[in-house]
């Protein structure tokens, strides 16, 4: 492979903040004069914003995705003992923060076309220990959440989406974070709505549940220095928030350039051979946080793009429950084929509203150039 800095990047923030940068110098000035560092206006005012955006009563701000899903586990009372049922083709921090409540995550496969929890499967892993249902919305769309919302009311278990990769994507009208009893969401700066560091929320129609969450992210804290519960330190930061806020206004705007280049990635790679693009179902909006294709032949590929100055990345090259992290929960190859086997063929284009669209077309011609061979 060349290992020279590419032409092509396969995700840059370099180009937006060039063109916002007065604006991001500004904002995180005005919260350095504010007198107020934690927990101010700014996180305040993006609660507010970011609830509405959501279709939500209430947002919670806190210090990342890895947290968010893990605050809305423990403020559903989840913990040691309970099975939450999610999937293995998934970014670590889906499962570390199931662990992180003592829970057991339990897995079940995934659709081979839109890499998503296939929910007919929920069936066969349903015991008495099942408490929660965790989706992941994974590169963009959101999962087939009607029948799955519809087995957790039959059998009385909570639900929390995990949004991180969904942020602006729908399902049937409604957005990611607004179905499930808790959302949680990455700010992480390759995000569709991406900070420059860490940050997080969590996403509730139910005021119980807002209200646990702004305690549990202040050591259990509803007033100074007295806990009404057992908590952690979880606080999205105001110089986060503030950057967060100047971003929200535009985030449809940001999908619709990442949806053009994914049309333009679509129009000129519809009809090779071997190669499956990305599937959009029917009722579901795809914010294309990423554009993940499959081939046979995606190691050499891959390779190939290198070459070409192009970057590519995997997503996700190891299933979590064939990690050795994870040996013991005793899954063995085999369990899950379809995660398995997408974790072989799955490729990532560069996909970030900045990309220049003539950059796009170039990676549409290296890609048949490589399909003539």
């Amino acid at each position: 492979m060349n290992n020279s800095t590419p032409k092509i990047r396969y995700w840059s923030y370099l180009e937006e903040y060039a063109a916002h940068r007065d604006d991001y110098l500004r904002a995180v000035d005005a919260v350095f004069s504010s007198g107020r560092l934690i927990l101010g206006q700014q996180v305040a005012s993006f609660e507010e914003h970011f609830a509405a955006y959501c279709g939500v009563p209430s947002a919670v701000g806190v210090n990342s995705c890895t947290d968010a899903l893990f605050l809305a586990l423990k403020a559903l009372d989840i913990g040691p003992g309970d099975e939450v049922v999610t999937v293995a083709n998934t970014a670590v921090p889906t499962v570390a923060a199931i662990r992180a409540t003592g829970a057991t995550p339990v897995f079940v496969d995934v659709e081979a076309d839109t890499f998503l929890m296939d929910v007919v499967q929920l069936d066969g892993v349903l015991s008495r220990r099942t408490r929660c249902i965790l989706p992941v919305h994974l590169f963009g769309q959101m999962v087939d959440m009607q029948p799955l919302l519809e087995f957790a009311t039959r059998y009385g278990l909570s639900v929390v989406e995990d949004c991180a990769q969904a942020c602006g994507a729908t399902y049937n009208g409604c957005r990611a974070g607004s179905l499930g009893d808790a959302g949680a969401f990455s700010f992480y700066p390759t995000k569709v709505l991406g900070t420059f560091g860490d940050g997080g929320a969590v996403t509730t129609s139910r005021p119980d549940i807002a209200r646990r969450l702004k305690r549990l992210r202040m050591y259990g804290m509803e007033s100074a220095y007295y806990a009404e519960e057992e908590g952690y330190n979880s606080r999205l930061d105001e110089v986060q928030a503030a950057l967060l806020n100047l971003k929200l206004p535009g985030l449809d705007a940001s999908i619709a350039l990442r949806r053009r280049i994914a049309d333009i990635y679509n129009d000129g790679l519809t009809g090779i051979d071997g190669l499956a693009l990305p599937v959009v179902r029917a009722g579901r909006s795809h914010q294309q946080y990423l554009y993940t294709i499959r081939t046979e032949r995606r190691d050499e590929l891959m390779n190939f793009m290198a070459v070409q100055g192009i970057e590519t990345k995997v997503n996700y090259p190891d299933p979590i429950h064939l990690m050795r992290a994870y040996h013991f929960m005793g899954y063995v190859p085999g369990t899950l084929p379809v995660t398995e086997r997408l974790a072989e063929t799955i490729l990532s284009l560069p996909m970030y509203p900045e990309l220049p669209l003539d950059q796009a077309a170039e990676v549409v011609s290296a890609v048949r150039r490589f399909s003539l061979q």
